[in-house]
């Protein structure tokens, strides 16, 4: 294929996509090209269509094609507790440490993502059922399953199981859980109840909240690396702080470490990288009757206003409205800043105008958009003179410049290197030279940092590439096992078709040996198809040695030429019946008559005749030859 052709070719299944996604709701134009063009073409060749173009015309003629084309793309492979030791460790790990930060009468909220025909789904609510025991799991515990295959959600709500699906179950939980219906296991109801299946497109629909749990296995990797940022996204904000995110084998989340950090990466096993909200904008020193406020804070929050709190720089932070909301320990002694100054208007503080005019520069960071510094301002303190370098930087959320934060105001005690500056002027040069000399070494770490920084992007680049690599290895893996179930299935059902045949064949043949006269039966082609015990004693040939040969070559004591014609008329339909005497030689050489009677063989059709069925019986009374 040259490559204007597979440029056309490609831009025709782009097409058939959108098709798809307009006539049907399926937005698969996130998944993976290479395993969506396997499973369309997999459909193509079961209706002998070599190209997309013919496939898009195929299922605008015919919508039934539809359900058959969504079963063949979201492959359904799945079954309860897949990947034993990640369960395990999801049993033993991971469930104890988000108990037991909940309270006890708190609700625990599950999401199972493309959750199939269901067994993931349930295989959660056995390990809560018991961890928690019955009475706590269906108090607390609510379990969301969700697909875009309405299908397999509707085998998921029904529940019913084959016992091969349950081999992974130990009996005791198997007894437990579940209840013999027939030939099926069905899970119990009053633990089924616990779990909500419903329709959600993890493209398109918002996702469920407030989760401490979800279960997202083998789903991502069918996704382009575009599409798995922006559901990894939504999960982030599906879950709680300490929520779990649980992947499938195939997927590390390499490239999403702002987002989630493992707890297991063996075991595929998550939790959020929580970000900062502007309600942990908050001085550590607050008043003393807010202490309840206080608690709730975060260790990382507290963790970061210490790192603030201990810098040796003085700073404040001026939010938009104009409110000094967090000055740290130098700043306080510096300024005289007294805990009730926290949450005041900074312009009603001496800070804002001693020892320079700080509101008027306020204002021209937040119009210039950029930081300000003023060099050397004079701070008089009792009998010392202090030189500050202060810089206003602006505070912006997420780089969005139409959203100001507010300002960090940074006082840099210069005194010393004035001091200095003064004191050395002689060593001028020396220090410039020593600058020079550290510029260099600058440059020089510079560039050695970037080459590090391109050699970890190349490291980067070929981590995705392994990770999509096992993606797709995984995806193509799935599909030979639907591929092998499908095959297990047809040669079930071909072996059950087999046994029939033969006891069709054995029912028969007990009835042709039944007749106490000889039975041949022949084709359309005067060949032979059965010839039965007595056929042998009455010409002295066995049914192996004539078996598809034609009856007109036979050199046996029955005058065959003679049947030619009544044979012909049961085939024609003229005679259907027909009985006539001939003379005949026996197997011991004994001249005899023969009755021979003939029947027209009928098929389905009651007017077409595929064959005949010759009787034929020694009359008694005859001479000998």
């Amino acid at each position: 294929m040259t490559n204007d052709q597979e440029k056309e070719e490609n831009r025709i299944f782009e097409a058939l996509l959108e098709y798809i996604k307009e006539t049907r709701g399926f937005d698969f134009t996130g998944y993976k090209r290479s395993t969506l063009k396997r499973r369309i073409t997999r459909r193509m060749q079961s209706h002998n269509i070599d190209n997309f173009g013919g496939y898009l015309d195929y299922i605008e003629v015919n919508p039934e094609e539809f359900e058959l084309l969504f079963n063949t793309i979201l492959i359904n492979v799945t079954k309860f507790f897949r990947d034993t030791d990640a369960w395990d460790y999801l049993q033993e790990q991971t469930l104890p440490k988000l108990l037991q930060e909940k309270d006890e009468q708190d609700q625990i909220r599950v999401w199972s993502s493309g959750c199939s025909s269901g067994q993931e789904a349930y295989s959660i609510a056995i390990l809560l059922a018991e961890i928690l025991g019955f009475d706590q799991f269906r108090q607390r515990v609510k379990i969301y399953a969700t697909d875009v295959d309405e299908e397999a959600l509707n085998q998921a709500r029904s529940a019913k199981y084959e016992p091969k699906a349950l081999k992974d179950i130990p009996e005791e939980q198997r007894q437990r859980y579940f209840e013999k219906v027939g030939n099926h296991y069905v899970f119990r109801s009053e633990v089924r109840r616990m779990v909500i299946f419903g329709r959600n497109d993890l493209v398109q629909n918002a996702p469920i909240s407030r989760l401490d749990l979800l279960i997202c296995r083998n789903t991502l990797m069918y996704f382009n690396a575009e599409t798995q940022k922006n559901i990894l996204a939504r999960f982030h904000f599906a879950l709680n702080e300490n929520g779990a995110l649980f992947l499938g084998k195939a997927e590390m989340l390499l490239s999403n470490s702002n987002l989630f950090r493992p707890l297991s990466l063996q075991h595929r096993i998550f939790t959020k990288v929580p970000k900062q909200k502007l309600s942990d904008r908050r001085l550590l020193f607050s008043p003393s009757g807010d202490e309840e406020a206080k608690s709730r804070v975060s260790d990382r929050v507290r963790l970061r206003e210490a790192a603030f709190n201990t810098s040796p720089m003085a700073q404040v932070i001026v939010d938009a409205n104009g409110y000094l909301v967090l000055a740290n320990v130098s700043a306080r002694s510096m300024f005289d800043i007294k805990r009730q100054d926290i949450g005041k208007l900074f312009r009603d503080l001496e800070l804002s105008y001693r020892p320079l005019e700080l509101r008027s520069l306020i204002d021209d960071v937040y119009r210039d958009r950029k930081s300000i510094t003023i060099s050397d301002v004079v701070q008089n303190q009792s009998d010392e003179t202090q030189y500050l370098d202060v810089q206003i930087t602006p505070l912006q959320e997420n780089g969005n410049d139409n959203q100001w934060l507010g300002v960090s105001i940074s006082f840099n005690d210069v005194t010393s290197y004035n001091q200095l500056q003064n004191k050395y002027q002689t060593s001028t040069q020396e220090l410039e030279t020593a600058n020079e000399e550290l510029q260099s070494t600058n440059e020089e770490l510079e560039t050695i940092n970037e080459e590090l920084q391109c050699t970890n992007q190349e490291l980067e680049t070929t981590n995705e590439e392994l990770q999509s690599t096992n993606e797709e290895l995984e995806t193509m893996n799935e599909e030979l096992e639907s591929t092998n179930e499908e095959w297990r299935t047809m040669n079930e059902e071909l072996r059950l078709r087999t046994d029939e045949v033969n006891q069709a064949n054995s029912f028969l043949a007990s009835i042709l040996e039944s007749f106490q006269t000889g039975v041949i039966i022949v084709d359309r082609e005067f060949n032979i198809i059965r010839w039965n015990q007595d056929a042998d004693e009455l010409w002295g040939v066995r049914s192996d040695e004539v078996q598809n040969k034609s009856l007109l070559s036979l050199d046996i004591g029955l005058p065959v030429d003679q049947l030619i014609e009544p044979i012909r008329k049961c085939f024609q339909g003229e005679e259907n019946h027909q009985t006539i005497t001939v003379a005949a030689i026996n197997r011991r050489g004994q001249s005899i008559q023969c009755r021979v009677t003939l029947q027209s063989l009928k098929g389905l059709e009651e007017e077409q005749s595929y064959g005949t069925i010759i009787l034929m019986e020694e009359l008694e009374n005859q001479g000998e030859g």
